[in-house]
């Protein structure tokens, strides 16, 4: 069975870890779910690392990144500090952030659930089906929390 984890932070304004939990449930039904919830972004790579050490195959990060400077450099230190526990690890872990200043904050509840639900869906793909399922949608422009760029199609 395939353990996956999700660390999301209370300083987040939307729960974004129910909705990558429930994406993982429906996306994969036998699989098995931790969820460790951490104070800010900062805590996130360490959140990572404990879930690994619980026996989870990939984990998915849900951090909320406000909108001074100082988050910014918190968020790209969080950043550094995931890309190493994934190197150290040899575990996927998908970095999902929402940054409260790229949409106008009617908008922030319906970014931070689609980046969320498409991401933790990836997760299940990188995880369970060793990524191999993902490589159909190569090089098509699809993001998460925006609409697709789309494909730039080959002239060949």
């Amino acid at each position: 069975m395939v353990k996956y984890g999700i660390v999301d932070t209370t300083f987040s304004r939307v729960d974004m870890g129910k909705y990558a939990y429930d994406t993982i449930r429906r996306e994969d039904p036998d699989g098995e779910i931790i969820r460790y919830t951490v104070p800010g972004i900062k805590d996130l790579p360490l959140g990572a690392t404990k879930l690994f050490e619980k026996g989870a195959d990939g984990v998915i990060t849900l951090g909320w990144v406000g909108k001074t400077k100082l988050d910014k450099y918190s968020y790209l230190a969080t950043s550094i500090g995931l890309i190493q526990a994934q190197l150290l690890s040899k575990r996927h872990i998908m970095d999902v952030t929402v940054h409260e200043d790229e949409v106008e904050e009617s908008m922030l509840l319906a970014l931070a659930k689609d980046r969320s639900t498409k991401h933790a869906a990836n997760l299940v793909k990188l995880v369970r089906d060793g990524g191999s399922s993902l490589s159909s949608m190569a090089g098509k422009g699809i993001r998460q929390g925006y609409n697709n760029a789309g494909q730039i199609l080959s002239e060949d």
